[in-house]
């Protein structure tokens, strides 16, 4: 049992209480002169994050006039659309203006500001917000029924260990994206590095406007409702629209705060008056290569104006760039869009742990802060517990597994393989075992494996399919006379002596058999007269597993190597066959001879 399984045994053995957010707590009404507020602790609505701790980048404090002031530990959220998501719990002391609502706890021993940040960080508060806002062409939240929300409130140490788990969970985020942050410097270095012009005679310049016509986009209202197609505005997609304009090509941020900025737009999308369209029409250039070299501009510094920044055609067309040779400009291409991938793709990478990480983060948080109200506990059977918690642990289960295979795929998309044990990537059937001694065996046509193959053959079979055996005790571990590991197939029996592993792919069972095969396993045996490799060594022995596609070309190799060896109907021992018979047939035919 968990500590926190035991502190709701204990301490919410009737079920907690819910009451509503009103009654625990209340906006803060303090006003001060936006003077007297010092500008790094200034929060406008429009600089919030969904943070819990950690500073936000401050908004203009105001001239004159006066702020909403807020604590240390005050909840602070949005309250004005497309602000209503967002939410920090503050860790300083400051003002903000009236698009936030500042949540100051009546009584913070009973209730720790840390949980209710957790409870209204969830969708399900979310929801309620967004429904319950109001106004037509600026809505807000609805003051007095966030205040109705009703919460959970248990007992401060059961608040204390979930925001600890929850806590875990963002920091684990946070690394991950810090390290994010890292690959992407790593990858803009790299970048710049190999579109730096390097004296080659075989490069040509030219400028950018030789590689792309550059055309501003159409219309300065963002279509946000209809249509299939995406709406690229300066700085990404901004909406939806059933017409396009541009198609598989860069969009160069032309006017505002995103000036310059360049984005990749993939497919068929509509480009507003706020981005270039860049049409490319030089086919000496690979088109992904001369996206790389808009990236590596730097068009921001380039853009005019003061209040309002934009990026002249000039600007765009006239840098000149040092193309290489196709080949050349293909192999960059490759290395780059892999770096790419580990930066932005969401099924690889970074990108997607962290995606996963989120993912998991909010399915504990929700089911963390999911109590039965006092008095309101439903009675269930034994076995509606049972089938709810076998749900349960099936889906955790398989989420962890689908974590922990992106995890396998990252790295063997980064390295070209993963070191995972045999536990990881098997099943071990060794419970299903059944050893039967000589003299009790029913003589039938059914292998009985032991430790180095097969010993005899029975009439009945415990295990039907494709299984790997591995060698469990016997002087074959250290003296390898015979393969340790080698795969069944069928009906089969197997006794005591050999571990029995299951495997989802053939490829992967064939490449581990070869590869169990190929190492020295003597540090994971243990017995001198009677040697032994136990089932918690066999699941610490390390596999350098690359992608499946590759197992299946290892395997295959082999396989055919291993046909060229040693199948009598083909390769090397067919030959010698068919090299005694000859032998023999003139051995005969020479030592033949007429009577005289």
């Amino acid at each position: 049992m968990s500590k926190l399984e035991e502190l709701i045994a204990e301490l919410c053995q009737d079920g907690v209480s819910y009451a509503e957010l009103g009654s625990v707590s209340h906006y803060a009404k303090t006003r001060i002169e936006a003077s007297n507020v010092d500008k790094t602790t200034y929060v406008g609505v429009e600089n919030l994050l969904q943070n819990k701790m950690g500073k936000t980048s401050a908004s203009t404090v105001p001239a004159t006039g006066k702020v909403i002031a807020f604590e240390c530990g005050d909840i602070l959220i949005g309250n004005i659309r497309p602000y209503l998501r967002k939410i920090w719990l503050s860790d300083c002391n400051g003002g903000t203006n009236g698009d936030v609502l500042v949540i100051q706890i009546d009584d913070r021993t009973m209730l720790s500001p840390e949980f209710l940040y957790y409870v209204l960080s969830s969708e399900k508060f979310f929801i309620y917000d967004t429904q319950n806002s109001k106004g037509a062409k600026m809505p807000r939240g609805d003051k007095d029924a966030v205040l109705k929300y009703l919460i959970p409130v248990p007992p401060l140490p059961v608040q204390s260990e979930i925001v600890r788990i929850l806590d875990n969970f963002t920091e684990l985020t946070a690394e991950l994206t810090a390290e994010l942050t890292a690959r992407k410097k790593q990858y803009e270095y790299y970048r710049n590095k190999l579109l730096t012009p390097k004296d080659n005679s075989e490069n040509i310049s030219m400028s950018l406007g030789d590689i792309y016509d550059f055309q501003y986009g159409k219309g300065n209202i963002i279509p946000t409702e209809g249509g299939e197609y995406p709406v690229y505005g300066s700085n990404g997609i901004v909406g939806t629209h059933y017409e396009y304009n541009s198609e598989n090509a860069p969009v160069i941020g032309h006017i505002g705060a995103y000036a310059g900025i360049v984005n990749w737009a993939e497919g068929k999308h509509y480009v507003t008056y706020n981005g270039v369209i860049c049409t490319h029409k030089n086919t000496n250039v690979n088109p992904r290569y001369a996206y790389y070299l808009l990236l590596h501009q730097d068009f921001r510094s380039q853009a005019k104006g003061g209040s309002q920044p934009f990026v002249s055609y000039d600007a765009l067309k006239s840098p000149v760039v040092s193309i290489p040779p196709t080949n050349i400009q293909d192999k960059i291409v490759a290395v780059l869009d892999n770096f790419d991938s580990i930066c932005s793709d969401l099924n690889i990478g970074l990108p997607a742990e962290i995606e996963a990480r989120k993912k998991q983060y909010e399915f504990y948080r929700d089911a963390l802060l999911t109590f039965a109200e006092t008095g309101s506990i439903i009675a269930q059977t034994d076995r509606q517990t049972d089938r709810q918690t076998d749900r349960q642990t099936d889906r955790q289960t398989d989420r962890q597994t689908d974590e922990y295979n992106s995890l396998i795929r990252l790295c063997q998309y980064v390295f070209g393989f993963a070191y995972v044990t045999l536990e990881d990537i098997s099943e071990n059937c060794d419970t299903q075992r059944k050893p039967v001694t000589s003299g009790n065996r029913e003589a039938g046509d059914i292998p009985y494996y032991g430790a180095s193959g097969i010993v005899d053959y029975v009439k009945d079979y415990i295990f039907d399919g494709d299984y790997l055996l591995v060698s469990e005790d016997g002087a074959n571990l250290l003296a390898r006379s015979t393969p340790i590991a080698f795969s069944i197939t069928g009906k089969t029996w197997v006794n005591n002596h050999a571990h029995v592993l299951r495997f989802k792919e053939y490829a992967t069972r064939r490449y581990v058999e070869m590869y169990l095969n190929s190492i020295d396993l003597s540090f994971y045996i243990t017995g001198a007269a009677q040697p032994k490799l136990n089932q918690k060594n066999l699941n610490r022995i390390e596999i350098p597993l690359p992608p499946l596609e590759e197992q299946k070309r290892i395997v295959a190799l082999l396989d055919r190597f291993d046909a060229l060896c040693n199948d009598i109907s083909t390769g090397l021992p067919a030959e010698i066959a068919a090299r005694q018979k000859q032998y023999e047939y003139y051995r005969d035919r020479l030592l033949s001879f007429k009577e005289l």
